[in-house]
């Protein structure tokens, strides 16, 4: 492990993981779907392991639809990493879960990810990136051939971020959210109380201009929030074939 991977040992994951899916009801009745099967393991699986790869040691998982099945499937620990439950008795948004997960670490800076997502990236040099640009707010980007389903991220080349597009723009190449960001405690402490509030359209907007960065180092990029893209995870995480001789 890199010195700078090692540097994550102190940053504690922020996993999004108690949204209902409903898009994936049709295939998947009455499951969380990060606990869904892809090849003979749970999706969160390869997300939790990407991340004691990359020299974390902590994960809060924001759990909400059906949490006991999250619970049940992966409990305190996941190798080295060290599993704590952060559960929404109702519906916070993806904001309001993540200021509630700030009340189980002291931590001044998170990982924070989507549990239903995956994206390839060094972690280390995503957090060194963060860290040289002193940053309070960081997202990862992935450049993908349609950003039609997604929406898009305008940052200047050096990395500020100028805006957002909703999906179903224009489409076409371009930089999307890659489900990874970096944030600080200060920043987080803005998302509004007493409401359910979208880290992506609301609170993300509001912080541009207030120094919010993008990294545009993420690779490989897949979600498991449609059945289409549900059944190509297995694919996604299938080891190479080997090279014919």
């Amino acid at each position: 492990m890199s010195e700078t991977a090692s540097a994550l040992g102190g940053v504690p994951a922020v996993i999004l993981a108690g949204g209902q899916g409903t898009r994936l009801q049709a295939v998947l009745p009455g499951a969380q779907k990060v606990v869904a099967a892809v090849g003979e393991r749970p999706f969160l699986a390869y997300v939790l392991e990407a991340l004691a790869a990359a020299g974390l040691r902590e994960a809060i998982l924001c759990t909400g639809y059906h949490a006991e099945q999250v619970m049940a499937q992966f409990g305190a620990a996941y190798g080295p990493l060290r599993l704590t439950y952060s559960h929404e008795p109702e519906p916070l948004g993806t904001a309001g879960a993540v200021r509630q997960a700030l009340d189980h670490t002291t931590a001044e800076t998170v990982l924070v990810l989507n549990g239903d997502s995956f994206c390839e990236a060094d972690l280390g040099a995503f957090w060194a990136w963060h860290r040289a640009r002193r940053a309070p707010g960081s997202l990862a980007l992935t450049h993908v051939p349609d950003t039609t389903r997604y929406g898009r991220v305008r940052a200047t080349p050096e990395g500020v971020v100028l805006g957002f597009e909703e999906k179903g723009g224009a489409g076409g190449p371009g930089w999307i959210n890659a489900g990874l960001y970096l944030l600080t405690r200060q920043l987080v402490a803005q998302t509004p109380r007493g409401r359910a509030v979208s880290i992506e359209r609301e609170m993300f907007p509001a912080w541009v201009g207030q120094g919010l960065c993008a990294w545009p180092g993420g690779g490989r990029f897949i979600d498991i929030g449609t059945p289409a893209s549900y059944r190509a995870a297995a694919a996604f995480f299938a080891p190479a074939a080997a090279p014919k001789r």
